[in-house]
């Protein structure tokens, strides 16, 4: 491995608040990496700043709305930015977020002869080919011309091999996490105190969140409970369904006066709430319309590093994150009387949540401390150049 390699990160919007986890691929690639940011637009930059982000447009100019319109229509229209950045910056390889992106991509990258990693992350594994066909016979060409596909996990990479992509071009690579960012302290809890339990994650189906509130309806008479919830809903029908439900089953239960809802939050608040909360909850489940994590929450694995107990299914790669060294920790999907039990057990036992704890903090820092993953992702990209 010599010299210096530049590398185009493409991705339409850098970068929306829930996306902490596509920031840290990049930002802890070492050294030997000069990696460029490909945008259309840019948010949140007070959090997500880095050098070389070249944003084609501004959110409200006609380029934009162009570009939006092209990409709703499934028009590979990506060109003349990448190949502006690839001159500009002498770039070898192309890195496209999401498999949607990497298939808009396919024609700039031949074009400008760059090596093309697309990484795949959820939605765009199951969701968008089951709800729009359309996308299984661009996946086809896709998975035909681009050079690398990476997936968070097992369970991820069974699932694009199963949608066509050739085995020997598939890579797991877990994303990483700055674990210097997350000290460990294992939570700990007394019987009579109150137990507050935080949720963090969009108002989708698939984080199985009235799941959570379900299973917290179930003890909430053993226990004085407090439940933050951060995340909201999008504009989009669905989400905002989701949300109705939510907020529908909090009133049922009879929990509105232990749930705080704080909406989305900045990543600091985020952690600041993680350290005053002893378990966290993350029942995620595959949607009815086939959408799914895919691969895990990095949420849990954040969660996990700083010695809280989870509490979470055994959902597509979420047992490849959550891992106790306890058989069946993780309870199945939808299964709501299995998590109500997983909480009464650590109501019950408080005296082993050190050790759990710490047996998290070391299977994260083995696997995905985002140095690491950095340094691995880089030698990635050398390795489709040499």
């Amino acid at each position: 491995m010599t010299g210096k390699l530049s590398v185009i990160h493409s991705y339409p919007i850098w970068l929306p608040q829930t996306q902490t986890w596509m920031y840290n691929q990049v930002k802890y690639l070492p050294d030997t990496i000069k990696a460029i940011i490909s945008c259309e637009h840019v948010q949140n930059l007070d959090q997500f700043e880095l050098p070389r982000i070249y944003a084609s447009n501004s959110p409200l100019g006609l380029h934009y709305f162009l570009s939006r319109t092209l990409r709703k229509l499934g028009i590979q229209y990506r060109i003349g930015p990448i190949a502006n950045i690839t001159k500009q910056e002498g770039a070898t390889v192309l890195h496209s977020h999401f498999g949607t992106t990497g298939w808009h991509n396919l024609i700039a990258a031949k074009r400008n002869q760059l090596k093309h990693v697309v990484t795949f992350y959820g939605l765009d594994v199951n969701k968008v080919p089951q709800q729009h066909p359309v996308w299984r016979k661009r996946y086809t060409q896709l998975f035909e011309e681009a050079d690398l596909f990476l997936c968070e996990g097992p369970y991820m990479a069974r699932s694009l091999a199963a949608q066509g992509c050739p085995a020997n071009k598939i890579k797991v690579h877990h994303l990483g996490i700055p674990l210097e960012n997350l000290s460990f302290q294992p939570r700990k809890w007394r019987q009579g105190e109150t137990l507050r339990v935080l949720i963090v994650a969009s108002f989708r189906e698939k984080k199985g969140i009235p799941d959570a509130l379900l299973a917290l309806g179930k003890i909430k008479d053993q226990v004085d409970l407090e439940i933050t919830i951060i995340g909201d809903a999008s504009k989009e029908n669905s989400s905002q369904n989701e949300k109705r439900r939510i907020l529908t089953l909090i009133e049922s239960l009879e929990l509105t006066s232990r749930v705080r809802l704080l909406g989305y939050q900045p990543y600091k608040v985020i952690l600041a709430e993680a350290f005053r909360h002893h378990i966290f909850l993350s029942p995620s489940v595959t949607a009815s319309d086939g959408d799914s994590e895919g691969g895990a929450p990095v949420v849990l694995i954040e969660m996990m590093a700083t010695g809280m107990p989870i509490v979470s299914t055994t959902h597509c790669d979420i047992p490849e994150v959550v891992e106790y060294g306890k058989k069946d920790w993780l309870v199945a999907e939808h299964d709501v009387d299995a998590l109500a039990n997983r909480l009464i057990w650590l109501i019950e036992h408080p005296g082993e949540w050190t050790q759990l704890t710490q047996q998290g903090r070391y299977h994260v820092e083995r696997h995905f401390d985002a140095s690491v993953q950095g340094l691995k992702l880089s030698e990635i990209y050398f390795s489709l150049i040499n």
